[in-house]
């Protein structure tokens, strides 16, 4: 039955409800014509699954973009509107991809994960309790106490392989139904085959039977999927966080004076909005009335207040301080600043998520190859004449020996190990592939403040104007300075704790120009130089100064100190051959004064589009970047990156969009990071080495007829193993000299 469709833009407009033969679409209007829908494919398993959603979607009429992010199972469809909307959700059910918008709750993601736990929770029982019957068989039970343990196996085997080869099954039955293939093809039929030929067995009395080796392989292959999708299931999308920086709403100055609350989608270029002290700016506006001071941290990424004054634009979402202002909108939300972020990240994120993962790429020849080998087995021993069973009997076994036991494991279980050694050493990563991409990096992008600083400024030592340190007028400053809470003022008290606070009643506070206190008949004023003290030149690098009645008594220089570790990471990756430099949202001088400490170049005055091109043009050199920021205005190049890092004290947006988080002050987590996932990369290629060597090995050894499937289990099982503990090496060795060891 058809349904309405409800569109839920973003932006200020609407879209007009249309019928979509049965679909649910939520989409932001880009244009008149163009539009955006955003769904979740839960089904999506590897980069083949990926590549066959952005096909179909993309050859719908209309479709001008389909990109799907394999991590967080989303997929970004923008495509323009001539009649009829694009059957979106209808094509990927055609195609075995049940989807649903984004903005319905996702519980599809957790619900896998649990479901997946509790599949591999019974293979594991069953299992453990099979193979202590198999050892009794194996060590000469007679025929009566054999056929009794294997009826018992095969009753413990008949619900684990219904229950615990779910996960297998609907995946394969799902690309069957639709003329494809994938990795869980032939796990289905193995398994399947394995455990009705043992089922056979039993009734024949025979002497083997291999519920082992069915309810084996579904364990190492459910430790391989659970393994693999809890280190997928940490990525999450970052523009989502991008919506709660933004205001709901705005209080519209009416000609009478009144203020009206109006939602932030009725708010028009050249309204009157009132913006009181606390509150984020809902619009890029211009300030008309009032002065203040702003946090442009979120544009800028520069943590110290700017001062604002009548004509100054302000961008959407940055923090109105210390007094009410009055603004005219300058921009609807769909097109201010927060919106432009958001755009920024969503392209950056899908850009990323085209990234083929290792095992995705082997994966892509695994399926028809093992089909082949087995059916040409089948085919093979039928034609020698040795009968239907012994012919399945062997075709089995190649199935089983072929299993992707080692294969699955080849990967997860090194970045599981890799993941623990990083935490010790206080780095979180979020998602696997990260591992991959941080181990081929060749260049590395740092942001300044926050990032190779400190963030904060610290007071540097230095003389007043007779030349002679002044501890009285520090102290005094440090005073006055206790009753403000911005940075240069937390600066001035952290470097005189001992000073007391000037009574409140003697103290007030000027936005946007700094503090005013009455001391012993005497003016006192500490902020800006104009204000304070006005005189005709101000040494070089001064941000504040005290006065006295409008003299200049002393004069404060502040610096943001780098973060430890700055100078000796970057020294390391410069050793290993990376290029380093700064791309950050600073001032010029402030930029290239730590730039020339650490000999690297440097861009500065960068706005978060700039550093999305810069990177661009990184990637079109041929260079992938690891992008290192903490703010907000880092988050679009910390998805556009082919990889990012950042600091615990980030922003909730920077670390959602960044790949791995370290937790402690010192910069050389990102060398340390940076040398476990080159050992890790070399593991991985060591381990699908083992994997294709075992295969070499064992699977003409199983097309000879020369391996029962129990013994093809057992090659299978111990194939893993070894993988297992090559893996494992990775653990033994020591974080690094610059994180914390746990």
């Amino acid at each position: 039955m058809a349904t309405a469709s409800l569109f839920s833009p973003t932006g200020a407009d609407r879209a007009p409800e249309a019928q979509d033969g049965g679909e649910l679409l939520l989409l932001s209007r880009q244009s008149a014509s163009s539009f955006r829908t955003e769904l979740v494919v839960p089904s999506m398993h590897c980069g083949g699954c990926m590549r066959k959603v952005e096909t179909s979607l993309a050859n719908l009429p209309g479709v001008t973009k389909a990109r799907a992010n394999l991590s967080t199972k989303r997929v970004v469809v923008e495509w323009s509107r001539h009649g009829k909307p694009p059957a979106l959700t209808e094509t990927l059910e055609k195609i075995g991809f049940p989807a649903h918008v984004a903005e319905i709750p996702d519980k599809a993601h957790d619900g896998e994960l649990r479901a997946m736990l509790r599949a591999l929770a019974v293979a594991a029982f069953a299992s453990s309790n099979i193979m202590l019957l198999s050892f009794a068989v194996w060590s000469g039970a007679d025929p009566w106490t054999r056929q009794l343990f294997h009826l018992i196996s095969g009753l413990i085997a008949l619900p684990t392989v219904l229950y615990s080869g779910q996960v297998f099954y609907r995946s394969a039955w799902s690309a069957l139904k639709h003329g494809r293939t994938n990795m869980d093809v032939p796990i289905s039929i193995g398994v399947t085959l394995t455990f009705v030929l043992s089922v056979y067995e039993t009734a024949m009395y025979g002497a083997h039977a291999y519920f082992d080796a069915a309810v084996s392989l579904l364990f190492f292959l459910l430790i391989g999927r659970t393994l693999d999708h809890m280190m997928r299931a940490r990525a999450r999308s970052a523009v989502a966080g991008i919506a709660r920086l933004a205001a709901r709403g705005a209080y519209l100055i009416e000609p009478d004076g009144w203020h009206r609350y109006v939602p932030l989608a009725e708010v028009r270029p050249g309204m009157r909005l009132a913006l009181a002290a606390g509150q984020r700016v809902p619009v890029d506006a211009r300030i008309v009335a009032g002065r203040s001071e702003i946090d442009c941290s979120l544009t800028s990424g520069e943590s110290i207040p700017v001062a604002a004054d009548v004509g100054q634009e302000l961008q959407a979402g940055v923090l109105n301080l210390s007094a009410p202002l009055e603004i005219v909108a300058l921009r609807g939300s769909n097109e201010s600043f927060l919106a432009e972020m958001t755009r920024l990240m969503e392209t950056a994120e899908s850009g990323r998520s085209g990234y083929r993962r290792i095992a995705d790429r082997a994966s892509a020849l695994y399926a028809p190859v093992v089909h082949v080998a087995a059916f040409l087995t089948f085919l093979g021993w039928l034609a020698a004449g040795t009968g239907l069973h012994h012919a399945a009997t062997t075709a089995i076994a190649v199935l089983i020996v072929t299993c992707p036991c080692a294969l699955g494991l080849a990967v997860p279980m090194v970045q599981v190990v890799a993941a623990g050694r990083l935490f010790r050493g206080g780095i979180l990563i979020k998602d696997g592939s990260a591992f991959e991409r941080l181990a081929e990096i060749d260049t590395v992008v740092f942001d300044k403040t926050g990032t190779l600083t400190r963030g904060e400024p610290e007071l540097v030592a230095q003389k007043d104007e007779s030349g002679e340190t002044c501890a009285k007028l520090l102290a005094l400053a440090a005073g006055i300075a206790r009753h403000s809470t911005h940075p240069y003022s937390r600066a001035i008290a952290a470097a005189c704790p001992d000073a007391a606070a000037v009574p409140v009643g003697q103290i007030r506070e000027v936005a946007g120009h700094g503090v005013e206190a009455q001391v012993e008949g005497a003016v006192y004023r500490l902020g800006r130089p104009d204000w304070a003290a006005p005189v005709d030149a101000v040494p070089d690098g001064v941000s504040v100064v005290l006065g006295r009645d409008g003299r200049l008594v002393r004069t404060f220089r502040f610096e943001d100190r780098l973060r430890g570790g700055a100078e000796a990471c970057i020294a390391e990756l410069k050793a290993r051959g990376l290029r380093v430099e700064i791309l950050s949202g600073d001032r010029q001088d402030a930029v290239a004064e730590v730039a020339g400490r650490l000999g690297i170049p440097s861009t500065a005055e960068a706005t978060p589009a700039g550093k999305v091109q810069r990177l661009e043009t990184l990637r079109r050199e041929g260079r992938r970047v690891l992008m290192v920021g903490d703010g907000l205005n880092d988050a679009a190049a910390l998805a556009a990156a082919h990889v990012s890092f950042a600091p615990a004290s980030a922003s909730d947006i920077g670390r959602t969009a960044a790949d791995l988080i370290f937790l402690h002050e010192s910069l050389m987590a990102i060398a340390d990071a940076h040398r476990i996932a080159r050992t890790s990369a070399a593991l991985v290629r060591q381990n699908f080495l083992l994997s294709i060597a075992y295969n070499l090995l064992a699977v003409p050894i199983a097309i000879f007829g020369l391996l029962t499937p129990l013994l093809a289990s057992v090659a299978m099982s111990s194939s893993s193993l070894i993988v297992v503990a090559n893996a494992l090496r990775l653990g033994r060795g020591r974080t690094g000299r610059g994180t914390p060891h746990g």
